[in-house]
């Protein structure tokens, strides 16, 4: 298949044009100017440069792809003004996809976010991880990032209902391993650990999940997807507490986690104040106010739908921790 990637330069879409190449698939990939390249090293593929919100280029680009993965979003917990987020996050997703349906594109894999999905409910003191039908309630949209992602995949759902375009939705939960060249909030963290940069941490919950594994779980989704439906894209064994995830990095690289727990009320005014200072100096906050927020809940999730229909991968979350530490170490992303 002839695939346009957007989103093509970052973590999890430039893993996905490392597997579509993989899998024999021919790939044209959709990069701003200036756009950081080095996770597409060594890759043979076609090269579209611009912008999701030029209707006009989009069309000429994508013309002649049989499948079309839209990837790019602006991901951010803090910015001076968010009106640029809603654009690309909403607006081009209709872009996107609306082109990719006039050009004839057989199947159109959009990528959402478990932010999207509801948060897992205690059941006598028990946590059960949640699945794709769990409503998200207004109280989760917490940050602009995430109410943003949500009106983008309400816009995905409403092309797929009203003008029946071939559309997939997938719902990765939080992605580690390599190539994560920015890096993102996750492989951030890892960074942090390794350069002895966290002191303390936060009682909080995520699903890990290999970035490979997101990455093959896209085309596996072109492949098998039911139209209209959306995928948890995570690991059944995933569900870690920070307290577990320290654990294991403490096991991969030797080095000591950190003991103190901070309550996230501390964590909250510590980030307030971080936010205040960022706002006049316009440099991002370290703690942003929208990640304490969310450390608040554990964000476990099921991925049982997408390992049964789709056959989505399971590779052990250690093994992905010990990937992506291995990465960052050979990348130079670790202080001597």
């Amino acid at each position: 298949m002839k695939c346009f990637v957007t989103g093509a330069s970052g973590f999890i879409g430039s893993n996905l044009v490392h597997e579509l190449i993989a899998h024999g698939h021919r790939v044209k990939a959709l990069l701003r100017p200036g756009a950081d390249e080095r996770g597409l090293q060594g890759l043979k593929f076609e090269r579209a440069t611009g912008d999701i919100l030029d209707r006009k280029l989009l069309a000429r680009e994508m013309e002649g792809c049989e499948w079309c993965f839209h990837v790019a979003a602006s991901y951010a917990l803090w910015m001076r003004n968010y009106a640029p987020m809603y654009e690309t996050n909403v607006e081009g997703t209709r872009n996107v996809l609306e082109t990719a349906g006039k050009v004839g594109c057989r199947k159109i894999v959009y990528t959402s976010t478990v932010g999207c999905i509801g948060l897992p409910k205690p059941v006598k003191g028990k946590i059960t991880p949640a699945t794709e039908h769990e409503r998200v309630s207004d109280g989760q949209m917490s940050n602009d990032y995430k109410r943003s992602k949500f009106r983008a995949e309400a816009v995905a759902s409403e092309l797929f209902r009203k003008t029946a375009l071939p559309i997939v939705i997938v719902n990765p939960s939080a992605p580690i391993g390599p190539g994560d060249v920015k890096p993102t909030p996750t492989g951030q963290l890892i960074v942090d650990f390794l350069n002895r940069r966290m002191p303390a941490y936060l009682d909080t919950g995520l699903n890990w999940v290999h970035v490979r594994d997101v990455a093959i779980g896209h085309i596996l989704a072109a492949e098998k997807g039911t139209l209209g439906q959306r995928y948890i894209l995570g690991n059944a064994q995933g569900n870690w507490t920070m307290h577990q995830t320290l654990a294991v990095l403490e096991k991969i690289t030797g080095l000591p986690a950190p003991k103190i727990k901070i309550p996230n009320w501390l964590a909250l005014r510590a980030a307030e104040a971080n936010e205040m200072i960022s706002f006049f100096t316009g440099k991002p906050p370290r703690a942003p106010v929208a990640g304490v927020r969310m450390a608040k809940y554990k964000m476990w999730f099921d991925p049982s739908k997408a390992i049964l229909q789709l056959g989505l991968p399971q590779t052990p979350p250690e093994q992905a921790f010990a990937n992506a530490v291995a990465w960052f170490r050979a990348n130079g992303y670790v202080k001597k």
